[in-house]
């Protein structure tokens, strides 16, 4: 029998291509040169790398091509990232998804091309493995796993895209049932309860899944956990952002980190909201992706920080709501997971100082 894993994410993995530090956006017929350049794994890699750095055994539920764009992206998921992708499948004759994405005025433009997912009809790639979560996308195709799943123990985190057509319909979340966390933005959140702030958008969706969190970004994130009864909200933690691509995935990372390690609701969205920060402060999407190490780094430095201030400044306060790291962040940080470099050039040079 396959060895359970703590976290499953099936879905589309791209090869993500990042220019970076441009001047400006080309114009019809013109050229212009990017002084940074990363590539790596992108789509639903995204969140998978973000969990695996946090010391989750994760497994991917996608295709893989034998092209050299699918090759590349299987020797960084299985022997960088030690991501499990005994449920995926290498594919002939199918081009890689491509993404290239034009990071600018920290902001970014981006042109993808793909195929269709070669999925089974429950909508996966080779079947559903044995996992204490998984990840699904309730605007993707192809969720009839998410019921087996529950059945079999997995706790499910959903989240939902944005919706094209504009009719939010709430259709779309009849598959929460099966579900133990929904986590929306606040656009999102509020566009399918019809509300206009983000806690009255979470008093509706309360109750449509044991524990429901929206995020807003900036300005942190709120949550209700009705099997505890817990109810929390946390502020951000403060960053200089440069690229918030790829954020949503490592705060679900964070949460399903927390979740599965049983702490308290406040605890869980101030972890996910400090590795959704550390990731926008780099580029390229699963290179951002914050490991152990980055996290001890931070708050060694928080903590410094805060001793040297008065009780009621940020620094401080910032110090004491993080205080429960101590208790969390794995001993010898200094050999623990950091950000890792994954680029068909063989050394990014994605930044943003030009």
């Amino acid at each position: 029998m396959p060895e359970q894993l703590d976290l499953f994410v099936p879905g589309v993995v791209y090869l993500d291509v990042i220019f970076t530090g441009l001047r400006e956006l080309p114009g019809p017929g013109t050229e212009v040169w990017a002084p940074g350049m990363g590539s790596c794994p992108g789509g639903v890699a995204n969140l998978a790398v973000a969990a695996s750095r946090l010391g989750l055994h994760t497994g991917l539920g996608t295709a893989l091509s034998t092209d050299a764009y699918g090759e590349f992206c299987h020797q960084v998921l299985s022997r960088q990232e030690g991501i499990d992708l005994s449920a995926s499948l290498r594919v002939d004759d199918w081009h890689s998804p491509v993404t290239v994405s034009l990071a600018y005025d920290r902001d970014r433009s981006m042109i993808t091309h793909g195929h269709p997912l070669p999925t089974d009809a429950d909508g996966l790639v080779n079947g559903l493995p044995p996992a204490r979560s998984a990840a699904v996308s309730l605007a993707g195709s192809g969720t009839d796993w998410v019921h087996r799943a529950k059945a079999g123990g997995t706790l499910v985190f959903a989240d939902v895209g944005w919706d094209e057509t504009e009719a939010w319909s709430r259709d779309v979340l009849a598959a929460l049932t099966d579900c133990h966390a929904f986590l929306p933005n606040a656009v999102e959140a509020m566009r399918y309860t019809r509300t206009d702030e983000p806690r009255q958008a979470l008093d509706k969706l309360s109750g449509l899944a044991p524990v429901v969190v929206v995020t807003c970004g900036g300005d942190g994130a709120l949550a209700v956990d009705a099997g505890t009864g817990e109810v929390a909200a946390v502020p951000a933690v403060p960053v200089e952002a440069l690229d918030p691509t790829g954020a949503g995935d490592v705060f679900t990372a964070g949460f399903i980190t927390g979740t599965l390690s049983g702490w308290p609701l406040a605890d869980r969205l101030a972890f996910a909201n400090l590795v959704a920060a550390l990731s926008v402060q780099h580029f390229g999407g699963s290179l951002s992706a914050p490991g152990w190490g980055d996290i001890a780094d931070w708050w060694q430095a928080v903590r410094r920080a805060g001793a040297r201030r008065h009780d009621d400044a940020p620094e401080s306060a910032l110090a004491r709501r993080y205080g429960f790291l101590d208790d969390v962040i794995p001993p010898g940080r200094r050999t623990a997971v950091h950000r890792a470099t994954a680029t068909i050039a063989r050394l990014s040079d994605a930044r943003a100082d030009h």
